[in-house]
């Protein structure tokens, strides 16, 4: 039976949505499997965003990394949460984006 792939949790801002899908695109055709944040284009309540934050930090919990997109900005809340949340999992938390490349 082959080994099962690593599954890779997609984390950044929403800002960063172009350079996550780029990640994932590229880390798929490696042969990832890729969990993404939900990408909704419409208007959602703090209630859908608060239902939505906590269904990724279950992503996380699937996942056997983080790969954190960001441009070498700072990093906002939910970001710095589900990083904070993946390493205290004890989930290896990584960076991709124009400062440190793609893992």
């Amino acid at each position: 039976m082959p080994e099962r792939p690593e599954i890779v949790c997609i984390c950044g801002s929403m800002r960063f949505i172009e350079d996550m899908r780029a990640v994932s695109r590229s880390l798929t055709l490696a042969g990832f499997i890729v969990l993404m944040p939900a990408d909704i284009d419409t208007p959602i309540t703090t209630e859908q965003k608060a239902a939505l934050g906590e269904l990724h930090l279950r992503k996380i919990d699937l996942a056997d990394r983080v790969e954190v997109v960001n441009r070498g900005e700072h990093f906002g809340e939910s970001t710095l949460r589900e990083i904070a949340y993946a390493e205290a999992a004890g989930k290896p938390v990584t960076f991709a984006g124009p400062a440190w490349g793609s893992a």
